[in-house]
């Protein structure tokens, strides 16, 4: 008698119909696994550190304007201009506070509106983009009170006219009584640790080419301004770096091409300002 079984067609098709589904199922499962695994394409509230309920987690930690940007702006190049060099930049300049200094900072910068009370917590405000800004009323008489209430702001990467005139008129709302001057060779800011008296530009990433003779720097405007605002008591209240970005040069801290003199000079600009900080 023979051991083999005999199927009819009619169970063969069902087995063969529950073996398929079965197979699908299993692809199916192991692809939603995978998509768990896949982080979410990064959007407008997607960005981390925006959570003011937490305090501060070091002694020192940055804030990061978040602002809308006006009707002469697009939203940004796949990010808002606000985070323009985030995260890199701040990874990398971090790791330099913590190489040069012993100040305990944060390993990144804290993500904040203006409208949000939690600013006061922070004494360093670092602005990107402000030649593409906007800023309500509301948010206008924030700022006022922090920096009259002995916050700092730091603005970055933002050129030519156009852009100077959309940052100088907002901040003429803010601050009427308070003009724009160039940062005299002498101010404090430019002493506190490191002796800043060269004035270099310091160049975004798209404005350098490696040409036969080493790498070149065509910035599109010129000359690089070190700028800010004083309060009635000559405390700098506002730094303002025009014609140059700061934020590219600690963002592409780890390129070969970025030049390592612009990098360092960033590097010492940036650790001057947060001392600053949080000494005035």
């Amino acid at each position: 008698m023979s051991d083999r079984v005999h199927i009819s067609p009619q169970v063969w098709g069902g087995l063969i119909s529950r073996a398929r589904d079965s197979v699908w199922a299993g692809l199916l499962g192991c692809c939603c696994a995978l998509l768990l695994m896949i982080p979410p394409v990064t959007t407008a509230g997607d960005y981390n550190n925006t959570d003011t309920s937490i305090p501060p987690i070091s002694e020192f930690e940055m804030a990061r304007l978040i602002f809308d940007h006006n009707r002469q702006s697009t939203w940004g190049p796949g990010r808002p201009w606000w985070a323009i060099d985030w995260p890199d930049a701040e990874q990398h300049f971090t790791d330099g506070v913590t190489r040069y200094t012993r100040v305990n900072i944060a390993p990144d910068s804290r993500h904040i509106r203006l409208t949000d009370a939690a600013i006061f917590d922070y004494p360093w405000l670092f602005v990107q983009q402000v030649g593409r800004w906007y800023l309500g009323r509301l948010e206008q008489l924030q700022l006022r009170e922090y920096l009259l209430r002995g916050g700092f702001m730091v603005v970055d990467d933002f050129h030519g006219p156009d852009q100077w005139d959309t940052f100088s008129e907002v901040m003429s709302q803010v601050l009427p009584e308070y003009k724009i001057v160039d940062i005299p060779g002498g101010d404090e800011l430019l002493h506190v640790l490191y002796e800043l008296e060269q004035r270099t530009q310091i160049p975004g990433r798209r404005h350098l080419y490696q040409g036969t003779d080493g790498v070149m720097v065509q910035m599109p405007h010129t000359p690089a301004r070190w700028r800010g605002i004083y309060d009635q008591h000559g405390r700098l209240m506002v730094a303002i770096n025009f014609n140059m970005d700061m934020g590219d040069a600690w963002e592409h801290a780890d390129d070969p091409v970025y030049p390592v003199p612009m990098t360092s000079l960033a590097y010492r600009f940036g650790i001057n300002y947060l001392i600053y900080a949080m000494t005035h």
